[in-house]
This record gives structure tokens, C-alpha cells and sequence, in this order.
């Protein structure tokens, strides 16, 4: 299996009313403010080319403005590019006729939006049913599938409410539901947890993240909050107006910031709690004997600092998932790793 799900190339969007005639322009390199001042045209996106990983979640974030939003829009053709291509599983989304672009939107893609868009005078298992009908689908079998995933997502009983009886984290949970109902591969999440209050909020990142365990689809999820980018991410992809400034693991981003740009954005960030024990484990064995404890590869060094602490270990050995040892970390990098840590922060 490709580790590519969805591939795009040179995606440029201008808006206006000669979007083609702006072309040169861009190509030039001329910037989103002077684009609109002396020509009145809006650049969204310049030049983006990026490739989603199958069965991760990929978080695109920056600020208002950045072009986010208009990006995740362009996989299911929502907008029409200016310039550039996308494939999902090779397939060119762009050469598709109406066809073939309905059945992808229907079976291949789902969406999650901000404003939770429920049909208002719809029940809740007639908004989670609404994608499965315009399926086609048996009506037992799209009955099922509907309580199924209100199960799911903890909204059992609430099945004949209307979306003005429910909180707005429960609102969510039914977009969601319906999302997932459709069984499709790619899941959109556009700002989807934005309008929440912050405990439903972290709620609906945990939920998240435990369907995934179990589901394992290609998520696209937009954000512009770091903190959410960093929980949910396998990876991130930051924007800068309209531009792709740099795209990789947390890790990465953190200590290899591609910019100022960047560099500004992860300054605020706890990373004993996103680095990893593999990013500062070593291949040799501390010549101290005494009291081990062990963890996996992929544990945060907040974790790791715990479990060494709550053990009175002197050194970690440091393990894969299948159990193999690939390092090791001494307790003195550990503690120079969090005092830089702090240093950083409090920079």
C-alpha cells in the first residue's frame, strides 16, 4: 500500500475576476498584499505541494487567512483550483466529470464543519442517516449504521431529539456521527471543534483520537490552535499566507523550525510534553547498572521523566513496538533536555 493518500502539486488559487491573468503575477512572486492592492485579486494558496500520509491524521494550521480552510476544500473540489493537481490513490480529482465527482464526494470523502451544519428540522438519526440515503442504501441497513455510530459517539438515546435540544458538544458528536456513517476513506475536519467550549473541546480531541485507534482513516484537520495540532497530529502542515512554510512530524517542526515564521509560532510550547524518548535516546548503555525502567520509542519525555521519577530509576532502556531495545537514555539528558526545555519556554 502507497504511504500516499492524497497528492497535491503546484495548487495555486486566486480570486477575482481574471484569476488566469494573475498567473503571471504569481509566478513572479508577487506577494498577497501588493496582489490585491494594485490588482484586486485575492491570493489563497501559491505553489502548495504536499503529500497526506494514508491512515494518519494531517493537521494543516495557521492563522486567519492562511489559506487552510480553502486548501481542504480543493480535495473534494468544494473550490476549483487556479493552477495545479490532486490525486487521491492516483486518481486526479480535477479530470473527474460530474459523475465521478458526485460518487467521490458520496463515498470516498466526508466532512466535518465549525458551525456543526445539522439540518434543523431533521431528527438526530435523520441527520446521521442523510449521507447513507443519498447513498442508496437499504433502509435496515442505513437504520443500523445510524444507531450504530450514535452509540458510538456516546449520544445513545438522543436519536429522535432535534439539534436545538442538544449542546453544542452533542451537535458535534452527530456531525461526526455522520461523517463516519458513510464509512468513507478520508475523513475533512474543517475547524471541527473550534465553536466548543475548551473541556468539550480536549472531550472531542480525545474521542477523536480513539476512533482512530480503531478506524484508522486519512484525516485532514484543520486548525489554527497549536496546542489541538500538537495532541491530534501525526503530522502538521503550517501555512503562511497562502504559502506552504513547512510540513512534519511535531518533532520535527519543534526542533528544526523551518523559519521565524515557524520558529514564533511553536515558541509558547511545553515540548517535554511533544518530544519523544527516540529523539534524544542514545545507542550506547550508560555505564550506571543500577535501577532501569523501560518505555516505548514513542513516549513524550514528560512521560518518560514520570516513569523514571515514580520508579527511582537511574537510567531508561528504550523500546519498538515490538518490544526490541533501540536506546537508551541516561537521567542526566533527560534533566538537560527538560531544563533547555524550560529555558525555551520561558524565553
Amino acid at each position: 500500500m502507497s504511504e500516499t493518500k492524497i497528492e497535491i502539486k503546484g495548487l495555486t488559487k486566486v480570486f477575482g475576476k481574471n484569476p488566469k491573468g494573475m498567473m503571471k503575477h504569481v509566478d513572479a512572486g508577487i506577494s498577497k498584499e501588493d496582489l490585491l492592492e494594485h490588482h484586486g485579486h485575492v491570493l489563497g494558496l501559491h505553489d502548495i505541494n504536499m503529500e497526506l500520509h494514508t491512515r494518519k491524521i494531517e493537521v494543516v494550521m495557521g492563522l486567519s487567512g492562511s489559506g487552510k480552510s480553502t486548501l481542504i476544500r480543493h480535495i473534494n473540489r468544494l473550490i476549483e483550483p487556479t493552477a495545479g493537481s490532486i490525486s487521491v490513490d492516483g486518481e486526479e480529482v480535477l479530470k473527474m466529470n460530474d459523475a465521478q465527482l458526485r460518487r467521490f464526494r458520496q463515498e470516498k470523502t466526508a466532512m466535518v464543519f465549525q458551525k456543526f451544519a445539522l439540518l434543523p428540522h431533521r431528527t438526530i438519526i435523520d441527520n446521521v442517516s442523510f449521507g447513507l440515503k443519498v447513498q442508496g442504501k437499504e433502509k435496515g441497513f442505513i437504520h443500523d449504521q445510524a444507531m450504530h455510530w450514535l452509540e458510538r459517539v456516546g449520544l445513545k438515546g438522543v436519536e429522535k431529539h432535534y439539534p436545538s435540544q442538544l449542546s453544542g458538544g452533542m451537535q458535534q458528536r452527530v456531525g461526526l456521527a455522520r461523517a463516519l456513517s458513510c464509512d468513507a476513506d478520508i475523513l475533512m475536519m474543517d475547524e471541527a471543534f473550534s465553536a466548543l467550549d475548551p473541556l468539550i473541546r480536549s472531550d472531542m480531541q480525545d474521542l477523536l483520537l480513539e476512533l482512530q485507534e480503531e478506524l484508522h482513516k486519512t484525516i485532514v484537520f484543520i486548525t489554527h490552535d497549536l496546542d489541538e495540532a500538537l495532541k491530534i497530529g501525526d503530522r502538521i502542515a503550517i501555512l503562511n499566507g497562502g504559502r506552504l512554510v513547512q510540513h512534519g512530524s511535531a518533532q520535527e517542526i519543534l526542533l528544526n523550525p523551518a523559519d521565524d515564521y515557524v520558529e514564533r509560532f511553536v515558541a509558547d510550547v511545553n515540548r517535554t510534553r511533544v518530544l519523544l524518548a527516540k529523539s534524544i535516546m542514545v545507542d550506547d548503555k550508560p555505564e550506571d547498572q543500577a535501577q532501569s525502567v523501560t518505555v516505548n520509542e514513542d513516549e513524550t519525555v514528560d512521560n518518560v521523566l514520570h516513569a523514571l521519577l515514580s520508579e527511582d530509576g537511574s537510567y531508561v532502556i528504550v523500546e519498538d513496538d515490538k518490544g526490541r531495545k533501540v536506546g537508551y537514555i541516561d537521567k542526566e539528558t533527560l534533566a538537560e533536555t527538560v531544563f533547555q526545555a524550560e529555558q525555551k519556554s520561558a524565553a
